[in-house]
């Protein structure tokens, strides 16, 4: 039997655990910088090469945007959750505005270069390395325009040295390895690459965290074999080929493959960088809950591609126009992009992607499993 002494203590020790925690303040970023690909892009691909055109962008900016969706990208709703302006691409030189963040995503882009052209096989020249020495250029020239700049109108454009420290940095970038790797090599082969690519992540971490940024959001990569375009060319599967969602088997296990050893060293670089708030991000978890279950998010066939057309063997992309037996054909959208998973066969619609970050930015698909508004404390 407890004592009414030690009772009274016991409930004096809950309270100011509790109010500890509930006085805790949320976190306060002045900024976002993003690495990653066209998961994540917000106009770099299309400012470095041929924009991307109608109907993307339709269904929320009302016009091309620069991103691969019909609208807001998780990033976006990154943005939105935090109160900060959506992200400019670094790569865009006008009309934008880098006070509260840049984005260094380009679509196409890889954790490894890669020895081809985008011309070829859509891969981007700006591989993260590359994300990386932009931003390293993107912060010493910004000190030094903000030096040399008197008007007051132009320096509201740049960022603010001091700030830098307390950003938030995001990365969600991997997918074109794996894809570049089921293109050339053999499950075996692209399997011995991965420790290398997740280093090569793990190295990003280390130069951004060496430059004073200490809050780290990492995304995982998503379940590759429920793209849709995986199945353009496919034929009949055979036997154990598909998983039960319709998804190419060895492509996911391959995803999750990354994402295990991108799971591992976020462990170690915990350990290493001592003050660093490193969040491992499941969006795997949360986009194949969209394969799984659609109905019940409120989804139609998740294997179905909302914009182009893709029937049999006839298959004209999004925004483009062919002829299917002589009769020209607009690759437009589906009447109700809000129903769709997919957007293009290889992106997602934006109400796929505000599931994504419903599900990840409360913490519930975080490890350790905080919101994204509490992710600058260590745990």
């Amino acid at each position: 039997m407890v004592s009414s002494a030690v009772f009274s203590w016991l409930l004096m020790c809950l309270f100011t655990v509790t109010t500890a925690v509930s006085v805790q303040p949320t976190c306060s970023f002045p900024a976002i910088y993003n690495f990653g690909d066209s998961n994540s892009d917000t106009g770099g691909i299309s400012a470095a090469f041929e924009p991307i055109r109608d109907p993307y962008g339709q269904g929320f900016f009302h016009r091309p945007a620069g991103r691969d969706s019909d609208g807001r990208l998780t990033i976006d709703f990154i943005a939105e959750r935090l109160e900060l302006p959506y992200l400019s691409a670094y790569l865009n030189s006008l009309g934008s505005n880098f006070r509260h963040g840049a984005n260094f995503a380009t679509g196409g882009s890889t954790i490894r270069r890669q020895n081809e052209t985008i011309f070829q096989y859509g891969i981007s020249p700006f591989s993260l390395d590359m994300q990386i020495a932009q931003f390293d250029q993107f912060k010493a020239r910004s000190a030094q325009l903000f030096s040399q700049i008197k008007s007051r109108y132009d320096r509201e454009k740049l960022p603010r040295q001091e700030e830098f420290a307390k950003a938030l940095y995001t990365f969600d970038i991997g997918q074109n390895d794996l894809s570049v790797g089921f293109r050339t090599m053999s499950v075996d082969q692209l399997k011995a690459t991965i420790p290398d690519i997740v280093s090569h992540l793990a190295s990003a971490v280390r130069n951004i965290y060496q430059q004073g940024g200490r809050t780290f959001w990492v995304h995982n990569t998503g379940p590759f074999g429920c793209l849709p375009v995986n199945m353009f060319y496919m034929g009949t599967p055979a036997p154990g080929y598909l998983d039960k969602s319709g998804c190419v088997k060895a492509q996911n296990e391959m995803a999750m493959e990354f994402n295990r050893k991108l799971k591992e060293t976020v462990i170690n670089l915990r350990k290493e960088l001592t003050q660093a708030a490193i969040t491992y991000v499941d969006v795997y978890t949360a986009k194949y809950e969209m394969m799984s279950n659609p109905k019940k998010l409120g989804f139609a066939n998740p294997l179905k591609v909302c914009c182009g057309y893709h029937e049999k063997y006839d298959h004209i992309w999004c925004g483009n126009k062919g002829k299917v037996n002589n009769t020209e054909i607009y690759g437009g959208s589906c009447p109700n992009p809000a129903m769709a998973v997919s957007w293009d066969g290889v992106h997602y619609t934006e109400a796929a992607n505000k599931h994504v970050a419903d599900r990840t930015l409360s913490g519930l698909l975080a490890d350790p499993p905080v919101p994204i508004t509490r992710a600058c404390y260590r745990h």
